[in-house]
């Protein structure tokens, strides 16, 4: 039963997709629509962004210190393991967990709410495409922001790491920063801005499928928002270790 309801789901799911990426009936809308969901869901997030990674750069210098501190171990190794970390994962695959609980949520229970109170039917009766009109764009505008995104990220983080070495002394600042720079790969960067572009794929087009095929009241809104939550991290992860093993070995 879990596999059959699982396969329909992802039917279901295909040809949502299907139905969303339809061509736009008015590119002045549609474009008007795209900014705005790029702001909504992009501009706003720098805030929470800018705060997680200033304090998570600074506890991975912090923690990294006292776990490598060896005398055999050169001490820029420091700066370099916090900017590998930041790099590979943080920056991307957990940033966009984090993001997927704000954004996420915000798209089900937005779309579910013109669900439940039957815009989409409206929508639907004057005849036009609800799926493109309403999802296309919020995909869209955030597969655009989010690597933007991710690059505030990546200079916060590091920041923050430095900015612990000046108030802590934990490390040298000089020593710090020649760690970052240390054996720099290039390809890193792009691995995470490419990562970014499929996390913030799946975040909206499943966060808007639940939200589109809700049914009920206010009570499955709310469990839809869960629902897709919940699915997007999943789906972040499995797809994270796909790309990592496709790209890095």
């Amino acid at each position: 039963m879990l596999i059959t309801r699982s396969l329909e789901s992802f039917g279901n799911y295909c040809m949502f997709l299907w139905r969303a990426f339809g061509v736009p009936e008015k590119w002045r809308e549609f474009f008007k629509r795209y900014l705005a969901e790029i702001y909504k869901l992009g501009i706003d997030s720098i805030p929470l962004i800018i705060i997680v990674s200033l304090f998570i750069g600074a506890l991975c210098t912090i923690l990294i210190k006292l776990n490598i501190n060896n005398p055999l171990l050169p001490r820029y190794a420091v700066g370099l393991s916090t900017r590998e970390i930041i790099l590979l994962e943080f920056s991307s695959s957990i940033l966009c967990l984090i993001l997927s609980g704000k954004i996420g949520s915000n798209i089900a229970s937005e779309i579910g709410t013109m669900r439940v109170t039957e815009q989409i039917d409206a929508l639907d009766i004057m005849g036009i495409n609800s799926a493109n009109f309403l999802v296309m764009p919020k995909i869209l505008g955030l597969v655009t922001i989010l690597p933007f995104l991710v690059v505030i990220c990546m200079g916060t983080s590091l920041f923050g790491g430095y900015l612990i070495c000046v108030l802590t002394s934990i490390v040298e600042v000089e020593t710090y920063i020649y760690g970052i720079q240390t054996m720099f790969i290039e390809w890193y960067v792009w691995f995470a801005l490419i990562k970014s572009l499929f996390f913030a794929f799946l975040i909206s087009s499943i966060s808007a499928f639940y939200g589109y095929t809700v049914q009920g009241g206010s009570v499955e809104v709310g469990k839809a928002s869960t629902d897709a939550v919940v699915t997007s991290n999943i789906m972040i992860l499995l797809v994270d270790i796909v790309l990592t093993k496709l790209m890095l070995q």
